[in-house]
């Protein structure tokens, strides 16, 4: 089972839905928010503090409870499948108060269309490898302004997949491990 691998719960032990989830690997956890939290110490953008995640595809939801137990305000978990949104809202009662967390249950495109009320600085985009449109979300994530030029958008997807960036994006980092690609814009 995965812990929580910084901030004020870190050590805090996850519970994964069997075979439905793949989780982000604590490894993997810790460069996505080694390299964020880089950048934004190098560019003066606050990450943390009255910021909000969204965790797109968000399963046992580790990165943004990793985001709470880091500082973050509030984190916005996007996940469809009930058995595991089930798991998702018993880790969410292991580390977040009631107002540091909403799951939205509507497919990912749909649930896009909420009113995020705390600016998103990340957006954590890890859908089913080769399964879902990522450009159909990012496309839809510049529609309704959901970013900032202060968001960073993580994609974690398989190393094969293409992804073509929209015009809005900056890309300015890509990570491979094992048979992932982590790919970090703003």
């Amino acid at each position: 089972m995965p812990n929580i691998i910084g901030g004020k719960y870190k050590k805090t032990t996850l519970d994964i839905p069997n075979k439905l989830v793949r989780p982000t690997s604590a490894f993997k956890r810790e460069a996505i928010f080694s390299i964020l939290e880089s950048y934004a110490i190098k560019h003066s953008i606050e990450i943390y503090k009255k910021k909000s995640i969204i965790d797109i595809f968000a399963g046992s939801g580790s990165v943004g409870l990793e985001a709470i137990s880091r500082g973050m305000e509030k984190s916005y978990f996007i996940e469809n499948n009930d058995s595991v949104i089930k798991i998702l809202e018993k880790n969410c009662q292991k580390i977040c108060k009631k107002n540091e967390f909403e799951i939205l249950t509507g497919n990912a495109i749909d649930s896009l269309n909420e009113k995020f009320i705390i600016e998103p600085s990340i957006i954590f985009i890890d859908p089913p490898y080769k399964k879902e449109n990522i450009n159909l979300l990012l496309l839809k994530i510049l529609k309704n302004k959901i970013k900032s030029k202060k968001t960073f958008v993580i994609i974690e997807t398989s190393k094969e997949e293409k992804i073509a960036i929209p015009e809005g994006f900056n890309f300015f980092k890509e990570k491979i491990y094992g048979k992932t690609k982590i790919l970090f814009l703003n």
